[in-house]
């Protein structure tokens, strides 16, 4: 027999795929259907409004999710449960927005109605401790959030519940802020393996959350304790020394970051693992690039073209090739910047992947554009962003650059901001029904789009809201694809 997946496990794995605007439709095609069945502001009814508030949160759009969430709440509530998730999920939307002071108010009335219906020892009233201690942290409240995560942790604890690992893992961060000195994870060889991974991992999950350099000086000792605990070539312990050179990059610590790096490798190297270790170690050649040792990077590269080869699958070997060719080029050797950049497309045409394969044509159309060789390029541009999405930051490179070329232009490096224009209107457009837009325009003020959208006609209601949440979830793909690709 076989039975349709639920719209909510469909719009999650639209979700997971980067298909936000699809993912959306979903939940609002299923909150339709339940408004039908059930009635505006029935139980039913607040049910799809949360699980369309997930979406949204989840595809960066925490302002509409909150709007679901508050209207989930405005419902009497029938099932005491499941309203205070709905309140849970409206703190943390609001957390989520920086509205803090609101956010601890929904959270604290939250703890309240789950400490009156769960009762005190129950894991259901930590779930709404761990948090509220969160947003006391953020704002400050340190004494606060430690007597809250302290309680929250106790009570996990007590009832072995699994969520334990992640009230720790916002302890350690609350200590740290407390400056104290005290260990940040004390007890760790008394804890259970499972519970140990978890811990770590959630501390990762913390990025975005924390203060950044909170948040590293957090890792870096994690990155010793895990070593410690679990070993140096266990996956919890690469992850997070994984974790410890990206914070690196983005906090100035070049010589921290490539000692992660290189122990990552090494550890890759150890266990046979092929290509982790390719990936390790053009994150080496990028970070030695960063650091300004040329001379490194350059070697490196050179140490990973031969790995690759030794793979032997034509889209690593791309993107080795793609990547040593830009640093052949900015160290001013451009015979040997040509020889990789087409290369890479050579052995990208060998592979599956139209990506590597898009990035490819794009480095090597803008290299050639550069030189000057504009019939080239111009090949070598359109066959590139012909293998990537409109959002890709490669496809906006590529295409700003190509309007140069088309315009008998060397260079199109300065209208990368025209070219994110046109991609968003593109990408717009097309998922917008075409007898009802008579003009649409997008353009960057000040960081942000501004958009106008000009009817052919009076649309209706339905037209309206689907206007409205399409350019939403649109804006909200668009940025998540430059941001995730970047």
């Amino acid at each position: 027999m076989n039975v349709s997946a639920a719209p909510i496990d469909v719009a999650v794995s639209l979700m997971h795929e980067g298909r936000f605007v699809e993912a959306e439709e979903v939940m609002v095609r299923e909150l339709r259907a339940v408004t039908v069945r059930h009635g505006h502001g029935s139980a039913a009814w607040a049910s799809a409004q949360c699980d369309l508030g997930n979406i949204l949160l989840n595809c960066d759009q925490p302002d509409r999710a909150i709007a679901c969430y508050r209207a989930a709440i405005a419902v009497p509530a029938v099932d005491r449960k499941e309203h205070l998730t709905y309140r849970l999920n409206l703190g943390l939307a609001l957390r989520m927005t920086g509205r803090l002071e609101d956010a601890e108010a929904e959270l604290r009335r939250g703890a309240e109605g789950r400490q009156a219906f769960y009762g005190r020892d129950h894991a259901g009233y930590a779930f709404g401790l761990e948090p509220l201690a969160d947003v006391l942290l953020q704002r400050g409240n340190v004494g606060q959030a430690r007597d809250v995560i302290e309680e929250a942790v106790r009570n996990l604890w007590s009832n072995g519940h699994d969520q334990v690992a992640s009230a720790l893992a916002l302890r350690a961060e609350v200590v740290h802020a407390g400056g104290t000195g005290e260990p940040l994870f004390a007890g760790l060889d008394q804890l259970p393996d499972g519970v140990v991974e978890a811990m770590a991992s959630a501390v990762l999950l913390r990025q975005g959350l924390a203060e950044p350099a909170a948040h590293r000086a957090v890792i870096a000792v994690l990155a010793t304790a895990v070593e410690v605990r679990l070993g140096p070539d266990h996956p919890v312990t690469l992850n997070v020394l994984t974790a410890l050179a990206n914070t690196g990059r983005d906090l100035g610590d070049p010589a921290g970051r490539v000692d992660a790096i290189r122990r990552v490798l090494a550890s890759h190297d150890r266990q046979g693992r092929a290509e982790d270790a390719l990936t390790a170690e053009l994150g080496l050649a990028l970070a030695y690039g960063d650091a300004g040792d040329r001379d490194g990077a350059l070697r490196t590269y050179e140490a990973a073209h031969r790995r690759a080869l030794r793979i032997d699958r034509p889209e690593l070997t791309s993107l080795v090739l793609r990547n040593w060719g830009l640093a052949l080029r900015d160290a001013g050797q451009t015979a040997e910047a040509e020889r990789c950049l087409t290369d890479a497309v050579t052995h990208a045409q060998r592979g599956a992947d139209f990506e590597i394969l898009g990035r490819a044509g794009v480095a090597l159309g803008i290299f050639l554009q550069h030189q000057e060789r504009l019939a080239q390029a111009r090949t070598a541009l359109e066959q590139g962003l012909a293998a990537l999405p409109d959002a890709h930051p490669d496809a906006i490179a590529g295409r700003s650059h190509l309007g140069a070329v088309l315009q008998g232009r060397t260079c199109g490096c300065g209208d990368v901001a025209g070219a994110v224009e046109e991609a968003f209107r593109e990408f717009v457009v097309r998922r917008l029904p075409q007898d009802l837009l008579e003009r649409f325009e997008a353009r960057i003020v000040d960081g942000d789009f501004k958009i106008e959208v000009h009817l052919r006609r009076e649309p209706t209601e339905e037209e309206l809201q689907r206007l409205n949440g399409v350019v939403q979830s649109a804006l909200a793909e668009f940025r998540h694809r430059v941001q995730d690709q970047g």
